[in-house]
């Protein structure tokens, strides 16, 4: 727990560094749902998650991310309970077409590092025994969306971002992935955006 914790902070240490800090920073929150394709899963499970951010000028800013992905790896019938947590820490560039306020589109692009935690507590085979496994995995994102704007404060964000662990989930080693074999995935997403 204690990896994790140490993680999130260095994501949010990470977005607040990046953000710039000007007097007409672009703030904005945005709840989302959304999909998980890719890897070893089965694809189109579903995730859901929060991002928060802000950019000076509305061009370059940070952003934090934090998405959540039950089941991801199967259902709970076949692995038991299991997730994938994701935190990350982003730089984020976009072009405000129509201005920093009122109504408009945005279109980014996005590129960060973070946590990458998966979760398994596997099926009951043996009545006392339950296997179980959990790993912190140092990852990173990129992306890219958009976000329209309704007026200033509500609008709709949708994007896709691709988002890979470092070290192999079993091993927990750090190797350069020449066999295609590190947790890796996509995630398509929408949600509603308050600036």
């Amino acid at each position: 727990m204690k990896h994790v914790l140490k993680s999130l902070v260095l994501a949010g240490a990470v977005a607040i560094v990046l953000a710039p800090v000007q007097a007409r920073a672009d703030g904005w929150i945005a709840p989302w749902l959304g999909s998980s394709f890719g890897s070893s899963i089965d694809n189109g499970r579903g995730t859901f998650g929060v991002s928060a951010g802000g950019m000076g000028a509305g061009i370059v800013g940070g952003e934090v991310d934090f998405g959540y992905n039950p089941s991801f790896f199967g259902t709970v019938n076949d692995f038991g309970n299991n997730s994938v947590l994701t935190a990350t820490g982003n730089l984020i560039i976009g072009i405000p077409i129509g201005g920093t306020s009122g109504k408009g589109v945005r279109p980014y692009v996005l590129g960060g590092v973070g946590l990458i935690r998966t979760q398994i507590e596997g099926v009951n085979t043996v009545a006392l025994f339950r296997p179980s496994s959990s790993n912190n995995m140092f990852g990173w994102d990129v992306g890219a969306g958009v976000m329209g704007f309704f007026n200033d404060h509500i609008g709709l964000r949708g994007e896709m971002r691709y988002l890979r662990a470092t070290h192999d989930m079993n091993s927990g080693i750090n190797t350069i992935d020449l066999n295609g074999d590190k947790l890796h995935f996509w995630r398509p997403s929408i949600g509603v955006v308050f600036r």
